[in-house]
């Protein structure tokens, strides 16, 4: 990933010092050299080893491509720690700024900057389904001024709960772990509950809007036997991963996941796309962009391999015999 782990949160502390100089000092730069200017909103939190990974990623990425931090460009960060006030409120703070163009950190980011901009170019990273989401006009030819990097579909939902029958078969309930207010959490969930009755499997929702709603819902729905948890990504499920993992965990109950991470945090098992890698493939996008091109121009490229990830330490916990044949398909098993 170009970083090493022990790494990333120190770097960062620097960086993120550095970045909330004001966009004037650019004209501190090297004598002759135009220094252009980029905005990112990130929905996590500051110190999530996630989110410092996949900046890790991008920054690596400029670097490659001849684009250093404070010689010829200026980056300003927003933080929004998965609060949907705080999206909106760095979303304004950013676009007044007039930057070349920003980056835009997973669904939750894209509603709030389309609101306020439909001019300044946006490239997204890891966006459930932007077609069905309205962000773009079609994956080919994104029509505005907005591209990037999309996560998976809203049919994923149902990928999961494929995988969480054949890891615990005897699951007859599955709560899906959604933010309601994103189309992307009504999507998953709908997509499930698609799937369910060919699996014999009936499927509910718990919202994930905070850690209070988050436990109620989930303590709640543990206290009838067989039933299991669908988590689609999503900006509120991956700031409060820690706490399902650890609710699943408590109350035994086999769940999938979205992405890697979580199945390295505790989680059971997942399937998705790699969450790093696209942010790499960003600074590629936004570097055609600083040199003329239009995020209308640009296809919004969606990911060609998924990874299977299975805990054989939290399938033991939970009393679980993971079938030989998924063991034989997963790309990583962590023992």
């Amino acid at each position: 990933m170009g970083f090493k782990p022990m790494m990333r949160r120190r770097e960062f502390i620097t960086l993120l010092g550095g970045a909330a100089a004001a966009w004037p000092l650019a004209a501190r730069a090297q004598q002759g050299e135009r220094v252009r200017r980029i905005a990112i909103l990130m929905t996590t939190v500051a110190n999530d080893p996630e989110s410092l990974a996949r900046l890790g990623a991008f920054l690596q990425g400029l670097q490659e491509l001849g684009w250093t931090d404070r010689r010829n460009l200026l980056i300003e960060y927003r933080w929004a720690s998965g609060n949907a006030e705080s999206i909106r409120k760095s979303a304004a703070e950013l676009v007044a700024l007039a930057p070349d163009v920003i980056l835009a950190n997973g669904t939750t980011a894209m509603g709030p900057l389309l609101q306020i901009t439909r001019t300044l170019p946006i490239v997204f990273v890891n966006v459930s389904d932007p077609v069905s989401s309205g962000f773009v006009a079609s994956l080919s030819k994104p029509g505005g001024n907005a591209t990037g990097f999309s996560a998976l579909e809203y049919s994923f939902g149902g990928k999961l709960l494929e995988l969480l029958k054949q890891i615990s078969p005897l699951v007859t309930r599955a709560a899906v772990v959604r933010d309601p207010s994103l189309p992307s959490g009504s999507g998953q969930f709908g997509a499930a509950q698609a799937v369910g009755p060919f699996l014999s499997v009936g499927v509910s929702a718990v919202d994930a809007r905070d850690t209070g709603e988050i436990e109620r819902a989930v303590t709640d729905f543990a206290q009838t036997p067989n039933g299991g948890l669908i988590v689609p990504a999503s900006t509120p499920v991956i700031v409060h991963r820690e706490l399902i993992i650890g609710l699943a965990a408590k109350h035994r109950l086999p769940a999938a996941y979205p992405y890697r991470f979580f199945a390295a945090d505790g989680g059971l098992a997942s399937y998705g796309a790699d969450s790093i890698d696209p942010y790499r493939q960003a600074a590629r996008y936004i570097d055609r962009i600083l040199k003329g091109e239009r995020p209308a121009e640009l296809p919004v490229q969606a990911p060609t391999k998924y990874q299977l990830v299975i805990n054989l330490k939290t399938a033991k916990a939970l009393g679980l015999e993971v079938p030989p044949t998924l063991l034989a398909r997963a790309d990583e098993v962590i023992e």
